[in-house]
């Protein structure tokens, strides 16, 4: 039973320590839009997308109102395109993503996720036509996210793939480098990518989902590194215990804002995503929990324990708070939008290959890095296939949003606005993996794969 207490907490936490809800995502099919006729393919795209997300601007903005809990984005995912566009007519699928971002900003969201493709095994010809449509298709739209499925635990690394991705990021940043490269910014690549994602750039909606569903993502660095405030030199297990009981709170909130959001738009609940999301903010930084369970700066020796107790802990504390716990849920390392992050790369003590290992025990991966334009198209798949192979052996979700950004190298910054913010330039090894890209074929499933 809540008791005033409680409430005078949770009002804290969103008054003082940034609490809040990142996402409120609709999840919408779009398997029965499919048409051989490229004109009714968009069409029934459009149509479906601006029918059922009709409101759902107006109803995040009302639930935050009267629950006075900030909602920040309200977005869409969609069936992966490479799906729904296969038996269609179109030799590229850009007009489809025209499609999705008209919709989008017909509905006033924020994002559209689901120009994606899963070719963890192979390529149908659909997944062929999307993953070339990519640079010019995200290039030409303001509000649509890409994501590609290059590896899983159960099916390998298709090196095909990774390799095509690789020229892809090194396309798509030529394309918009008047804007210091920001189309990468609308991409990432999976392993062992997740169907109920409500964050961007990776949101799609499952074939295994049914027709429509709202889940939603909070996040609250600071309202945790506040809770690590009041249990300083207290050894490890009080730590976790303290996190625990502070990822909870902040499910609890997540859930009853998802529930309401789901009654008033009429569309099943979801899942509730509780991934600790940094931003640009003072006090909403991942790297600031670290730092106060003792590490000097972020990148320390220490860092990669200290950061597998914190997503273990949100983990456990979340699952406790709600059944409909999925997605990713646990902490984002994404530089460019963590202050802490961007304060440890400037002062030296995080460096690519730290964050490479934190990879291993954090939710995602490599997150919304630049690195210097001149990085070869070889050398951003060989970044792609370490974190595949991390994700892919430790049963794991792991990713690359990496940024080349033409005409910069290591010391300058690039500016990215909003939640996105602005990044160093971070160095990437100088030597060459072309002759290891070049082999192609598959990196074979591990044994851990054989759980049948």
């Amino acid at each position: 039973m809540l008791t005033i207490h409680d409430v005078l907490e949770t009002n804290q936490m969103i008054q003082k320590h940034n609490l809040d809800v990142r996402t409120i995502t609709m999840g919408i099919s779009l398997l029965d839009c499919c048409s051989s006729d490229g004109r009714t393919l968009c069409k029934n795209i459009y149509d479906k997308v601006t029918r059922y997300g009709e409101h759902l601007v107006q109803t995040g903005e009302d639930i935050a109102r009267e629950f006075g809990v900030p909602i920040i984005n309200k977005r869409v995912s969609v069936t992966p395109i490479a799906l729904v566009a296969g038996c269609s007519d179109l030799d590229n699928y850009v007009e489809i993503a025209r499609t999705l971002d008209k919709a989008a900003k017909t509905i006033g969201i924020d994002f559209i996720g689901g120009f994606s493709a899963l070719v963890e095994r192979g390529y149908a010809e659909g997944d062929k036509k999307l993953i070339a449509s990519i640079p010019e298709a995200l290039a030409c739209t303001d509000l649509v996210c890409s994501s590609v499925a290059v590896g899983s635990t159960k099916a390998g690394i298709n090196m095909d793939a990774v390799a095509e991705m690789g020229r892809v990021f090194k396309e798509l940043g030529e394309l918009t480098k008047n804007q210091d490269a920001l189309g990468c910014a609308k991409l990432v690549v999976f392993s062992n990518a997740v169907e109920d994602n409500p964050f961007m750039a990776g949101a799609f909606h499952g074939v295994t989902q049914g027709d429509s569903c709202v889940s939603v993502g909070v996040s609250g660095p600071g309202v945790v590194k506040r809770a690590l405030e009041n249990v300083k030199g207290e050894p490890f297990d009080v730590v976790a215990e303290t996190i625990k009981k502070t990822a909870f709170k902040i499910t609890r909130v997540g859930q009853l804002v998802a529930q309401e959001a789901s009654r008033r738009l009429h569309v099943p609940f979801g899942i509730i995503d509780l991934s600790l999301a940094p931003t640009p903010a003072v006090g909403d930084s991942v790297a600031a929990i670290l730092e106060e369970m003792g590490l000097e700066s972020c990148g320390a020796c220490g860092t990669t324990a200290a950061l597998a107790l914190l997503n273990d802990a949100v983990k456990k504390g979340g699952l406790m708070a709600s059944s409909r716990v999925g997605g990713l849920s646990g902490a984002f390392i994404p530089v460019s939008e963590d202050k802490g992050m961007l304060e440890a790369v400037g002062r030296g003590s995080l460096s690519l290959e730290k964050l490479e290992a934190m990879t291993c025990v954090c939710s995602v991966g490599l997150d919304m890095i630049a690195i210097p334009g001149s990085t070869t198209a070889s050398t951003i798949s060989a970044l792609i296939a370490d974190e595949a192979a991390i994700g892919m052996i430790n049963n794991k979700t792991t990713a690359v949003r990496v940024i080349p950004v033409p005409g910069k190298d290591v010391g300058d910054t690039v500016e990215f606005g909003g939640l996105l913010g602005h990044c160093p330039i971070i160095d990437i090894n100088k030597y060459k993996s072309d002759a290891f890209i070049a082999r192609g074929g598959r990196i074979p499933a591990p044994m851990r794969s054989l759980t049948n």
